[in-house]
């Protein structure tokens, strides 16, 4: 019993610490000046910069490429690293997990130097192929040990059936690494979707700007002045996505981590 009251009483406050400034932005995403309800706030994001349909379309174009991308390269990354033994794979998966220690903003020139070169910059192309080479070690690491957790012996039995890799791979395996996929998915989304500074790097023309961009060019305001509710309305659209999108995909995302989790 006091157990329970301990959890309540430290679990409150706790609560309210990260509940309020949620419940805050919602209220104020539909609240007016002088406090009555609306939703102006959301209507009047259709009406500035390019309109939020053009900015959400411009982010979900970079969040489809991102995830297809590190979908499709770590899913055959990871079962090569995993499978197929070949000279210098282990060297080469320790340099891929590198990049984790490699700050991101230290890449940011580099980059986009090279996407001038290749004529990708100030695009959505090359901003999602930049996302994709910042999901790689996450993803490579996670379906690596994904595929650790399934079996080799199920590989052998397919090869007497007469399947080939790519068969074995994607009758076989796939099914069985489903939530390490779905959790690299999850990971690409959230990174593609509120990507802000690599953004701001690399696209320069106001038709190409993702929604985070927008949500910042509303803090700025026109002279100096700051549109609250617009601001807050633009949180509430770019966050919904996102928590809906974990709750309804968070037990493959949990399964994801505990696939990975057994012989990693």
């Amino acid at each position: 019993m006091k157990r329970s009251r301990l959890q309540l009483i430290v679990g409150i406050p706790i609560a309210g610490l990260f509940l309020g400034p949620i419940l805050w932005v919602l209220w104020g995403s539909v609240r007016y000046g002088d406090g009555s309800f609306t939703f102006n706030n959301f209507s009047r994001l259709f009406e500035y910069g390019e309109g939020l349909t053009t900015y959400v379309i411009n982010t979900l174009v970079v969040v489809l490429i991102t995830v297809t991308g590190s979908l499709v390269v770590s899913l055959f990354a990871g079962y090569a690293f995993n499978r197929i033994k070949f000279k210098g794979s282990k060297i080469l998966f320790i340099g891929i997990l590198s990049i984790l220690m490699v700050p991101h903003a230290s890449l940011l020139i580099p980059l986009f130097i090279w996407l001038n070169k290749l004529h990708l910059g100030n695009s959505l192309i090359g901003l999602s192929f930049v996302m994709i080479m910042y999901q790689l070690p996450f993803s490579v690491f996670m379906m690596r040990n994904s595929f650790e957790s399934v079996p080799k012996e199920i590989d052998e039995a397919a090869m007497i059936d007469g399947c080939g890799r790519l068969s074995i791979i994607f009758k076989v395996l796939l099914p069985a690494v489903r939530p390490g996929m779905i959790t690299v998915g999850l990971f690409a989304f959230l990174a593609a979707w509120n990507e802000f500074i690599t953004a701001l790097i690399l696209l320069n023309d106001g038709t190409k700007f993702t929604v985070p961009l927008m949500l910042v060019n509303l803090v700025r305001g026109d002279f100096g002045s700051i549109d609250f509710g617009a601001l807050q309305a633009g949180i509430v659209i770019s966050a919904a996505p996102c928590v809906a999108l974990f709750f309804v995909l968070q037990k493959y995302f949990v399964g994801g981590f505990s696939a990975g989790a057994v012989k990693g």
